[in-house]
Protein backbone atom coordinates (compact mmCIF):
# COMPACT_ATOMS: atom_id res chain seq x y z
CA UNK A 1 0.00 0.00 0.00
CA UNK A 2 1.26 3.47 -0.88
CA UNK A 3 2.22 5.65 2.05
CA UNK A 4 0.29 8.91 2.66
CA UNK A 5 3.32 11.03 1.93
CA UNK A 6 3.56 9.29 -1.45
CA UNK A 7 0.02 10.33 -2.30
CA UNK A 8 0.82 13.87 -1.21
CA UNK A 9 3.87 13.93 -3.47
CA UNK A 10 1.82 12.81 -6.47
CA UNK A 11 -0.85 15.39 -5.72
CA UNK A 12 1.73 18.16 -5.41
CA UNK A 13 3.42 16.98 -8.58
CA UNK A 14 0.15 17.18 -10.54
CA UNK A 15 -0.64 20.57 -9.00
CA UNK A 16 2.79 22.00 -9.82
CA UNK A 17 2.70 20.61 -13.36
CA UNK A 18 -0.62 22.27 -14.08
CA UNK A 19 0.49 25.51 -12.42
CA UNK A 20 3.78 25.66 -14.35
CA UNK A 21 2.05 24.82 -17.63
CA UNK A 22 -0.63 27.47 -17.19
CA UNK A 23 1.87 30.06 -15.95
CA UNK A 24 4.08 29.65 -19.01
CA UNK A 25 1.08 29.84 -21.32
CA UNK A 26 -0.26 32.96 -19.61
CA UNK A 27 3.15 34.66 -19.81
CA UNK A 28 3.48 33.90 -23.52
CA UNK A 29 -0.08 35.04 -24.08
CA UNK A 30 0.70 38.28 -22.26
CA UNK A 31 3.46 39.05 -24.74
CA UNK A 32 1.09 38.36 -27.64
CA UNK A 33 -1.58 40.62 -26.18
CA UNK A 34 0.95 43.40 -25.60
CA UNK A 35 2.06 43.05 -29.21
CA UNK A 36 -1.53 43.26 -30.42
CA UNK A 37 -2.12 46.38 -28.32
CA UNK A 38 0.63 48.14 -30.26
CA UNK A 39 -0.22 46.57 -33.60
CA UNK A 40 -0.71 49.31 -36.16
CA UNK A 41 -2.77 48.69 -39.25
CA UNK A 42 -1.39 49.72 -42.61
CA UNK A 43 -3.22 52.56 -44.34
CA UNK A 44 -6.26 51.55 -46.34
CA UNK A 45 -6.89 52.86 -49.83
CA UNK A 46 -10.29 52.69 -51.44
CA UNK A 47 -10.47 50.90 -54.75
CA UNK A 48 -12.87 51.98 -57.51
CA UNK A 49 -16.08 50.03 -58.04
CA UNK A 50 -15.28 46.49 -59.22
CA UNK A 51 -17.53 46.71 -62.27
CA UNK A 52 -15.40 49.61 -63.48
CA UNK A 53 -12.14 47.78 -62.87
CA UNK A 54 -12.44 44.44 -64.71
CA UNK A 55 -8.71 43.69 -64.56
CA UNK A 56 -8.43 43.91 -60.79
CA UNK A 57 -9.02 40.23 -60.00
CA UNK A 58 -6.64 34.22 -56.15
CA UNK A 59 -7.70 30.98 -56.18
CA UNK A 60 -11.34 30.87 -56.95
CA UNK A 61 -14.31 28.52 -57.18
CA UNK A 62 -17.41 29.31 -59.23
CA UNK A 63 -21.08 28.80 -58.40
CA UNK A 64 -23.73 27.84 -60.93
CA UNK A 65 -27.45 27.49 -60.68
CA UNK A 66 -28.26 23.77 -61.05
CA UNK A 67 -31.05 24.68 -63.43
CA UNK A 68 -28.56 25.89 -66.02
CA UNK A 69 -25.42 23.80 -65.57
CA UNK A 70 -25.12 20.03 -65.56
CA UNK A 71 -23.07 18.63 -62.67
CA UNK A 72 -19.67 17.16 -63.45
CA UNK A 73 -19.03 13.57 -62.35
CA UNK A 74 -15.89 14.00 -60.26
CA UNK A 75 -15.25 17.71 -60.07
CA UNK A 76 -12.54 18.97 -57.72
CA UNK A 77 -10.89 22.27 -56.92
CA UNK A 78 -7.34 22.71 -55.74
CA UNK A 79 -6.19 24.81 -52.80
CA UNK A 80 -2.62 25.35 -51.67
CA UNK A 81 -1.41 24.44 -48.18
CA UNK A 82 2.18 24.22 -47.02
CA UNK A 83 3.45 24.20 -50.62
CA UNK A 84 1.38 21.08 -51.32
CA UNK A 85 -1.82 21.07 -53.41
CA UNK A 86 -4.90 19.74 -51.63
CA UNK A 87 -7.82 18.56 -53.75
CA UNK A 88 -11.22 19.82 -52.64
CA UNK A 89 -14.25 17.72 -53.53
CA UNK A 90 -16.76 20.00 -55.24
CA UNK A 91 -19.53 17.41 -54.97
CA UNK A 92 -19.50 17.30 -51.15
CA UNK A 93 -22.28 19.81 -50.41
CA UNK A 94 -25.18 17.46 -51.00
CA UNK A 95 -23.95 14.34 -49.14
CA UNK A 96 -22.43 16.31 -46.25
CA UNK A 97 -24.98 19.09 -45.71
CA UNK A 98 -27.95 18.34 -47.92
CA UNK A 99 -27.24 21.40 -50.08
CA UNK A 100 -28.13 20.61 -53.69
CA UNK A 101 -29.33 24.02 -54.84
CA UNK A 102 -26.23 24.89 -56.84
CA UNK A 103 -23.19 23.48 -58.57
CA UNK A 104 -19.52 24.14 -57.81
CA UNK A 105 -16.88 24.14 -60.50
CA UNK A 106 -13.26 25.12 -61.04
CA UNK A 107 -13.69 25.37 -64.82
CA UNK A 108 -12.71 28.96 -65.49
CA UNK A 109 -13.99 28.84 -69.06
CA UNK A 110 -17.50 29.09 -67.59
CA UNK A 111 -16.71 32.36 -65.84
CA UNK A 112 -19.07 34.53 -67.85
CA UNK A 113 -22.12 32.41 -66.92
CA UNK A 114 -21.60 31.77 -63.21
CA UNK A 115 -23.56 33.53 -60.48
CA UNK A 116 -20.75 33.67 -57.93
CA UNK A 117 -16.97 33.51 -57.65
CA UNK A 118 -15.39 32.51 -54.34
CA UNK A 119 -11.91 33.93 -53.82
CA UNK A 120 -9.68 32.67 -51.00
CA UNK A 121 -7.70 35.55 -49.51
CA UNK A 122 -4.56 33.51 -48.81
CA UNK A 123 -4.42 32.48 -52.46
CA UNK A 124 -4.35 35.99 -53.95
CA UNK A 125 -1.00 37.07 -55.36
CA UNK A 126 0.36 40.38 -54.12
CA UNK A 127 0.19 41.79 -57.64
CA UNK A 128 -3.32 40.35 -58.20
CA UNK A 129 -1.96 38.50 -61.25
CA UNK A 130 -3.90 35.30 -60.55
CA UNK A 131 -7.30 36.98 -60.40
CA UNK A 132 -9.62 36.84 -63.43
CA UNK A 133 -9.13 39.53 -66.03
CA UNK A 134 -12.48 39.36 -67.86
CA UNK A 135 -15.20 41.90 -67.16
CA UNK A 136 -17.57 40.87 -64.39
CA UNK A 137 -21.16 40.10 -65.46
CA UNK A 138 -23.66 42.27 -63.62
CA UNK A 139 -25.50 39.25 -62.18
CA UNK A 140 -22.29 37.78 -60.75
CA UNK A 141 -21.16 38.23 -57.16
CA UNK A 142 -17.65 37.86 -55.78
CA UNK A 143 -17.26 36.33 -52.33
CA UNK A 144 -14.25 37.03 -50.11
CA UNK A 145 -13.27 33.91 -48.11
CA UNK A 146 -11.01 34.49 -45.11
CA UNK A 147 -10.42 32.29 -42.06
CA UNK A 148 -7.57 34.26 -40.46
CA UNK A 149 -7.70 36.86 -37.70
CA UNK A 150 -6.54 40.45 -38.36
CA UNK A 151 -3.22 39.65 -36.64
CA UNK A 152 -2.48 36.82 -39.07
CA UNK A 153 -3.96 38.15 -42.29
CA UNK A 154 -1.81 39.56 -45.06
CA UNK A 155 -2.94 42.91 -46.45
CA UNK A 156 -3.16 42.96 -50.22
CA UNK A 157 -3.58 46.37 -51.77
CA UNK A 158 -6.17 46.85 -54.49
CA UNK A 159 -8.88 44.43 -53.32
CA UNK A 160 -10.74 46.63 -50.83
CA UNK A 161 -13.64 47.38 -53.15
CA UNK A 162 -13.73 44.23 -55.27
CA UNK A 163 -16.17 42.04 -53.33
CA UNK A 164 -19.93 41.75 -53.04
CA UNK A 165 -20.10 39.37 -50.07
CA UNK A 166 -17.93 38.31 -47.14
CA UNK A 167 -17.44 34.72 -45.93
CA UNK A 168 -15.71 34.81 -42.55
CA UNK A 169 -15.80 33.74 -38.89
CA UNK A 170 -17.13 37.19 -38.05
CA UNK A 171 -20.70 37.33 -36.75
CA UNK A 172 -21.43 40.33 -38.98
CA UNK A 173 -20.16 38.64 -42.15
CA UNK A 174 -22.69 38.05 -44.92
CA UNK A 175 -21.99 34.31 -44.64
CA UNK A 176 -20.62 32.94 -41.38
CA UNK A 177 -17.95 30.27 -41.03
CA UNK A 178 -19.68 29.36 -37.82
CA UNK A 179 -20.96 25.80 -37.93
CA UNK A 180 -18.17 24.41 -35.71
CA UNK A 181 -19.57 26.38 -32.75
CA UNK A 182 -23.27 26.39 -33.63
CA UNK A 183 -25.85 24.25 -31.90
CA UNK A 184 -28.99 22.66 -33.28
CA UNK A 185 -31.82 22.22 -30.85
CA UNK A 186 -32.10 18.52 -30.10
CA UNK A 187 -32.99 16.84 -26.83
CA UNK A 188 -30.21 14.55 -25.58
CA UNK A 189 -31.08 13.48 -22.05
CA UNK A 190 -29.11 10.24 -22.43
CA UNK A 191 -25.71 11.86 -22.91
CA UNK A 192 -22.95 9.65 -21.47
CA UNK A 193 -19.68 11.30 -20.56
CA UNK A 194 -16.76 9.59 -22.36
CA UNK A 195 -14.23 7.73 -20.22
CA UNK A 196 -11.58 10.12 -18.97
CA UNK A 197 -7.93 9.08 -18.69
CA UNK A 198 -6.28 12.50 -18.46
CA UNK A 199 -6.99 15.67 -16.53
CA UNK A 200 -5.78 18.32 -18.99
CA UNK A 201 -4.86 18.20 -22.70
CA UNK A 202 -3.67 20.58 -25.36
CA UNK A 203 -2.99 19.77 -29.03
CA UNK A 204 -0.67 22.36 -30.51
CA UNK A 205 -1.23 23.54 -34.07
CA UNK A 206 1.24 21.93 -36.44
CA UNK A 207 2.00 25.39 -37.89
CA UNK A 208 3.89 26.37 -34.73
CA UNK A 209 7.44 27.02 -35.92
CA UNK A 210 9.10 25.79 -32.72
CA UNK A 211 7.87 22.24 -33.18
CA UNK A 212 10.21 19.47 -34.29
CA UNK A 213 9.63 17.61 -37.54
CA UNK A 214 8.56 14.56 -35.54
CA UNK A 215 5.88 16.43 -33.58
CA UNK A 216 4.71 18.23 -36.71
CA UNK A 217 4.30 14.91 -38.50
CA UNK A 218 2.51 13.52 -35.45
CA UNK A 219 -0.05 16.32 -35.36
CA UNK A 220 -0.59 16.14 -39.12
CA UNK A 221 -1.23 12.41 -38.84
CA UNK A 222 -3.54 12.94 -35.88
CA UNK A 223 -5.62 15.58 -37.64
CA UNK A 224 -5.86 13.47 -40.80
CA UNK A 225 -7.80 10.81 -38.89
CA UNK A 226 -10.81 12.41 -37.28
CA UNK A 227 -11.59 9.36 -35.15
CA UNK A 228 -8.14 9.57 -33.51
CA UNK A 229 -8.37 13.33 -33.06
CA UNK A 230 -11.73 13.27 -31.28
CA UNK A 231 -10.88 10.11 -29.27
CA UNK A 232 -7.75 11.83 -27.97
CA UNK A 233 -9.66 14.93 -26.88
CA UNK A 234 -12.54 12.91 -25.39
CA UNK A 235 -10.10 11.11 -23.08
CA UNK A 236 -9.38 14.41 -21.30
CA UNK A 237 -11.54 16.12 -18.68
CA UNK A 238 -10.39 19.57 -19.74
CA UNK A 239 -8.88 20.92 -22.93
CA UNK A 240 -6.94 24.15 -23.47
CA UNK A 241 -8.83 25.88 -26.28
CA UNK A 242 -6.41 28.75 -26.74
CA UNK A 243 -6.71 30.88 -29.87
CA UNK A 244 -3.55 32.08 -31.63
CA UNK A 245 -4.72 35.70 -31.38
CA UNK A 246 -7.46 37.58 -29.58
CA UNK A 247 -10.10 39.25 -31.73
CA UNK A 248 -13.85 39.68 -31.71
CA UNK A 249 -15.67 36.51 -32.88
CA UNK A 250 -12.38 34.68 -33.54
CA UNK A 251 -13.38 31.29 -32.12
CA UNK A 252 -12.05 28.32 -34.08
CA UNK A 253 -12.20 24.53 -34.17
CA UNK A 254 -9.93 24.55 -31.11
CA UNK A 255 -13.16 25.29 -29.25
CA UNK A 256 -15.55 23.11 -31.24
CA UNK A 257 -13.35 20.01 -30.93
CA UNK A 258 -13.70 19.50 -27.17
CA UNK A 259 -17.38 20.50 -27.19
CA UNK A 260 -18.15 17.81 -29.75
CA UNK A 261 -15.91 15.26 -28.01
CA UNK A 262 -17.51 15.63 -24.56
CA UNK A 263 -14.69 17.58 -22.94
CA UNK A 264 -14.82 20.92 -21.11
CA UNK A 265 -12.92 23.64 -23.05
CA UNK A 266 -10.77 26.12 -21.12
CA UNK A 267 -10.83 29.12 -23.42
CA UNK A 268 -8.40 31.93 -24.07
CA UNK A 269 -9.68 34.25 -26.77
CA UNK A 270 -12.30 37.01 -26.95
CA UNK A 271 -14.38 37.93 -23.93
CA UNK A 272 -16.75 35.56 -22.16
CA UNK A 273 -19.69 37.57 -23.46
CA UNK A 274 -18.43 37.10 -27.02
CA UNK A 275 -18.30 33.30 -26.54
CA UNK A 276 -21.81 33.43 -25.12
CA UNK A 277 -23.00 34.98 -28.38
CA UNK A 278 -22.55 31.50 -29.87
CA UNK A 279 -22.76 28.93 -27.06
CA UNK A 280 -24.10 28.42 -23.56
CA UNK A 281 -22.06 30.17 -20.87
CA UNK A 282 -22.04 26.95 -18.82
CA UNK A 283 -20.34 24.88 -21.53
CA UNK A 284 -16.81 26.26 -21.04
CA UNK A 285 -14.35 27.76 -18.53
CA UNK A 286 -12.84 31.16 -19.39
CA UNK A 287 -9.35 32.05 -18.16
CA UNK A 288 -10.52 35.62 -17.55
CA UNK A 289 -12.67 34.34 -14.70
CA UNK A 290 -9.52 33.75 -12.64
CA UNK A 291 -7.08 36.29 -11.25
CA UNK A 292 -4.01 34.10 -11.81
CA UNK A 293 -3.03 30.69 -13.27
CA UNK A 294 -2.72 29.26 -9.75
CA UNK A 295 -6.39 30.03 -9.11
CA UNK A 296 -7.39 28.24 -12.31
CA UNK A 297 -5.20 25.27 -11.38
CA UNK A 298 -6.83 25.08 -7.96
CA UNK A 299 -10.28 25.24 -9.52
CA UNK A 300 -9.52 22.42 -11.98
CA UNK A 301 -8.14 20.16 -9.26
CA UNK A 302 -11.23 20.78 -7.16
CA UNK A 303 -13.55 20.20 -10.12
CA UNK A 304 -11.70 16.98 -10.91
CA UNK A 305 -12.90 15.55 -7.59
CA UNK A 306 -16.46 16.89 -7.80
CA UNK A 307 -18.48 14.79 -10.25
CA UNK A 308 -21.75 16.72 -9.97
CA UNK A 309 -20.14 20.15 -10.40
CA UNK A 310 -18.23 18.85 -13.40
CA UNK A 311 -21.38 17.44 -15.02
CA UNK A 312 -23.04 20.88 -14.91
CA UNK A 313 -20.77 21.81 -17.81
CA UNK A 314 -22.75 19.33 -19.91
CA UNK A 315 -26.28 20.43 -18.99
CA UNK A 316 -26.58 22.24 -22.34
CA UNK A 317 -26.61 18.85 -24.08
CA UNK A 318 -30.16 18.27 -22.83
CA UNK A 319 -31.33 20.81 -25.40
CA UNK A 320 -28.56 21.21 -27.96
CA UNK A 321 -25.89 19.23 -29.76
CA UNK A 322 -22.81 20.15 -31.73
CA UNK A 323 -21.45 18.47 -34.80
CA UNK A 324 -17.78 17.41 -34.98
CA UNK A 325 -15.96 19.51 -37.55
CA UNK A 326 -14.27 17.83 -40.48
CA UNK A 327 -10.53 17.45 -39.91
CA UNK A 328 -9.36 16.09 -43.26
CA UNK A 329 -7.40 18.61 -45.36
CA UNK A 330 -9.61 18.26 -48.43
CA UNK A 331 -12.65 19.15 -46.29
CA UNK A 332 -11.06 22.09 -44.46
CA UNK A 333 -13.21 24.75 -46.15
CA UNK A 334 -16.08 22.60 -47.38
CA UNK A 335 -18.66 23.93 -44.95
CA UNK A 336 -17.99 27.57 -45.75
CA UNK A 337 -17.95 26.94 -49.48
CA UNK A 338 -21.24 25.03 -49.34
CA UNK A 339 -22.82 27.73 -47.15
CA UNK A 340 -21.82 30.31 -49.75
CA UNK A 341 -23.32 28.16 -52.49
CA UNK A 342 -26.60 27.91 -50.58
CA UNK A 343 -26.60 31.64 -49.78
CA UNK A 344 -26.40 32.59 -53.47
CA UNK A 345 -29.30 30.29 -54.30
CA UNK A 346 -31.67 32.03 -51.88
CA UNK A 347 -30.38 35.63 -51.79
CA UNK A 348 -30.60 37.54 -55.04
CA UNK A 349 -29.96 41.10 -53.80
CA UNK A 350 -26.87 42.66 -55.34
CA UNK A 351 -24.59 44.63 -53.05
CA UNK A 352 -20.98 45.76 -52.81
CA UNK A 353 -18.65 45.77 -49.79
CA UNK A 354 -17.52 49.42 -49.97
CA UNK A 355 -14.26 49.02 -48.02
CA UNK A 356 -13.27 45.46 -47.06
CA UNK A 357 -10.39 46.46 -44.79
CA UNK A 358 -12.34 49.15 -42.98
CA UNK A 359 -14.93 46.49 -42.11
CA UNK A 360 -12.48 43.76 -41.17
CA UNK A 361 -9.79 45.76 -39.37
CA UNK A 362 -12.03 48.51 -38.04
Amino acid sequence: MMKPNGLLSIYLSIYLSIYVCLSVIFILTGFVVLFLMYYKSLPSHKCPHPLLQPKQWGKWVEFHSTAKVKKAANSTAMTQKKNKPVMFDLQGCDPLFGIDSCHLTDDRSLYSSVHGVLIFHRGINDDLSNLPTSARPRFQRWIWLNTDSPSNMRRIEGIQGLFNLTLSYRKDADIQLRWPVSFNKKTDKDFVLPKKERLLCWIVDSNVSTESRESSNYYRELFSKSEDYFLTISSCKFYLSFENSIHRDYITEAFNGPLAAGTVPIVLGPTRLNYEDFVSGTSFIHVNDFSAPVKLAEFLLKLDKDYFSNMRYFDWRQFYNTRPHLTEENYEFVHGVCQACHYLSINKVYRVVPDLYKWFFG
